[in-house]
C-alpha cells in the first residue's frame, strides 16, 4: 500500500482542523505539493468559519501543478463522517444544530470531499508511511520473522484522541466512534474519565497541585517539561511526576486496548515532546499487574511491552526469541519466535503530516 500511494500521482487537499487553527495543505504520493498554512478558525462564527474554509482551500487549489480529485481532512467530533455532517462541537460551537459541511464543500469545488475523524487520520497516515512501516523495517533487518499488521493511535494535546488500524484498514465502528478512547475510566481518579489525566489541562493541573500553585498559574507543559529535565529553574520533582502520572494515566488506556487489537501503539500530539518524561510510565504500566483473589501477582498482559525509544529495550524487541525447529518426520527447519510482544513508541511523521497522508490515503481508497 505505501509503494502505491507514494507512485501515485493523484492531488487531495487537506485540512487539519482545530478549534483555534485550520491548517491547509494538498498531498500527492505522500508528500506535500504546497507548503501548508494556518489560519485562525473563527470558531464563534458560522459564516465566517465556512468563508474561512472555502478560501483556505481555493488558495490551495491556485497553488497546484494540476486540478485536484478530492479534499479530505480531519475534524473533531461529534459528526456523521460518512455523511460530512458536523454536529455539535465543544471546540467549534458555530457548527451546533448539524451543519453538512461535505456536501457544501463538494457543491462548490465539484469534488468528492472525505471527513474523518483526526486520531483515526493520525493513525492511518502512521500505518501507511510512519511508525509501522518503520517497525517493521527494523524487524526485516534483524532477521525476524515478526511483523505487524495492526496498529493502535493516541493524540496527547488539548484532548486524548485515538485511532484504530485492523490488517490496514482503518476501523471507525459502527456509528464512527470507534477509538474514543478520552472517554475510558481515568486509572487515577476513577470518578471521572482518562482524558482529565492525559492532555495538556492534566499536566498543568498536576504541577499546580504538587507545587501549591493555583492552576490559572501553572506554566505549559514545555514549560514544565524544561523544568523536569532540569533545563529551567522550577520544582523538578514536581515537574517529573506530573508526566510520570500522565504516563500511568495513558499505559493503562494502551493496556486496555491492547487487549483487543493486540498491536504496536504510536503517540503524536502536542504534548508528545515530552515523552522522555512520560513513555517509560505508559511501558511500565503495561508491565504491571493484577492480583488474584489469592494475593497471587499475574500480568496485566499476554504480551511484554518495550518502550521503542529506549535503544536496550528496542534491541531486545528485535531480537525476540528467535529459534529454528525441525518438522517431525522431515528434514524442514522453520523460523519460530514465540515471545508474544507490543512496543509502544513516538511519531515517525509528525502529527500534522500523518493525518495528511492519512486523509489522503483515506480518498484515494475511497475513490478506488
Amino acid at each position: 500500500m505505501t509503494t502505491k500511494l507514494a507512485d501515485d500521482s493523484r492531488i487531495v487537499m487537506t485540512l487539519d482542523a482545530g478549534g483555534t487553527n485550520f491548517k491547509f495543505s494538498a498531498i500527492r504520493g505522500n508528500e506535500a505539493v504546497t507548503r501548508p498554512f494556518s489560519v485562525p478558525s473563527n470558531a464563534d462564527n458560522l459564516e465566517r468559519c465556512l468563508a474561512t474554509l472555502v478560501d483556505g482551500f481555493e488558495r490551495v487549489k491556485n497553488s497546484l501543478p494540476d486540478a485536484p480529485v478530492a479534499i479530505s481532512f480531519s475534524f473533531p467530533g461529534p459528526t456523521d463522517y460518512a455523511r460530512g455532517i458536523i454536529g455539535d462541537l465543544g471546540n467549534l460551537p458555530c457548527f451546533r444544530g448539524g451543519i453538512p459541511l461535505g456536501p457544501m464543500l463538494e457543491a462548490k469545488f465539484g469534488i468528492p470531499v472525505f471527513i474523518n475523524n483526526d486520531g483515526d487520520l493520525f493513525t492511518y497516515g502512521e500505518a501507511i508511511a510512519g511508525f509501522l512501516p518503520h517497525v517493521n523495517s527494523l524487524l526485516e533487518k534483524a532477521g525476524s520473522p515478526k511483523r505487524y499488521k495492526n496498529l493502535f493511535g493516541v493524540t496527547l494535546g488539548t484532548g486524548l484522541g485515538g485511532g484504530i488500524v485492523r490488517d490496514g484498514e482503518l476501523f471507525g465502528g459502527d456509528n464512527i466512534c470507534a477509538g474514543e478512547i478520552w472517554l475510558m475510566r481515568h486509572k487515577l481518579h476513577p470518578e471521572t474519565n482518562a482524558e482529565e489525566g492525559a492532555c495538556i489541562r492534566a499536566v498543568k493541573r498536576a504541577y499546580a497541585e504538587l507545587t501549591g500553585t493555583p492552576f490559572e498559574q501553572s506554566p505549559d507543559p514545555k514549560t514544565i517539561y524544561d523544568i523536569g529535565t532540569g533545563g529551567i529553574a522550577g520544582n523538578q520533582a514536581a515537574a517529573i511526576e506530573s508526566f510520570r502520572r500522565l504516563g500511568e494515566t495513558v499505559g493503562d488506556v494502551v493496556s486496555l486496548a491492547t487487549t483487543l487489537l493486540d498491536g504496536l501503539t504510536v503517540i503524536g500530539g502536542g504534548v508528545s515532546g515530552a515523552w522522555p518524561l512520560f513513555l517509560p510510565a505508559i511501558v511500565d504500566e503495561m508491565n504491571g499487574s493484577y492480583t488474584s483473589p489469592k494475593g497471587e501477582p499475574f500480568r496485566r498482559l499476554a504480551q511484554q511491552a518495550f518502550n521503542l525509544e529506549d535503544p536496550a529495550q528496542l534491541a531486545t524487541f528485535l531480537q525476540g526469541d528467535k529459534r529454528e525447529i525441525v518438522v517431525p518426520g522431515t528434514g524442514e527447519k522453520l523460523n519460530y519466535d514465540p515471545m508474544p510482544r507490543v512496543g509502544v513508541g513516538m511519531s515517525r511523521l509528525g502529527t500534522s503530516e500523518a493525518v495528511a497522508i492519512g486523509a489522503y490515503a483515506y480518498a484515494l481508497h475511497q475513490l478506488k
